[in-house]
C-alpha cells in the first residue's frame, strides 16, 4: 500500500497509485449491448479476455458484478466481442429479464473493484440512468 523512502532525517512515506488512469464505466447502448470506455477496456484487459460474467449478491438484491477473465466455455459466460477499437457483450437478454428500460434511457454503470473477492476479478456495477436524448 505504501513504501517508506529515507532521506537523513525524515522519512517520506508514498502511496501508490493504485487507480485507474481514468473512471471506469460501461453503457447499455439502444440495442443491449454493453459497450466499454477505452480506458475500461484497458484495465479489463478485454483484449487478453474471451468472456465475463454476470452476478448479483443474494443479500443485496439490486447489486449487479462483473465478473472478469472467465472462460468462454462455461455456461453462464457472455462473449466478450470487439467492433473495430470498441469492445462489447451482448447482454441484451438479461438487461430484459432484469427490467432495465434501455430503449428509453441511458444506462451508464460505473464500475468499482469489490477487494473482498480475492479469488476474482469482481467490479460492482453502479447504475446511473439518464433520459435517452430524443433525436
Amino acid at each position: 500500500m505504501w513504501h517508506k523512502q529515507k532521506n537523513r532525517d525524515m522519512a517520506l512515506v508514498l502511496y501508490e497509485n493504485n487507480e485507474s488512469s481514468g473512471r471506469l464505466k460501461c453503457t447499455i447502448q439502444q440495442t443491449g449491448r454493453l459497450g466499454f470506455t477505452d480506458v475500461t477496456a484497458k484495465q479489463l484487459r478485454l483484449h487478453e479476455v474471451d468472456a465475463v460474467q454476470f452476478a448479483r449478491d443474494d443479500q443485496e438484491k439490486d447489486a449487479l458484478y462483473l465478473i472478469n477473465d472467465v472462460s468462454k466455455s462455461g455456461p453462464n459466460a457472455f462473449k466478450v466481442c470487439k467492433a473495430g477499437m470498441y469492445y462489447y457483450v451482448n447482454t441484451k437478454h438479461l438487461f430484459e429479464e432484469l427490467g432495465l428500460d434501455f430503449e428509453s434511457n441511458t444506462i451508464i454503470f460505473d464500475l468499482k473493484r469489490e477487494p473482498k473477492y480475492k479469488e476474482m476479478e469482481v467490479y460492482k456495477m453502479i447504475k446511473r440512468v439518464l433520459p435517452r436524448k430524443k433525436k
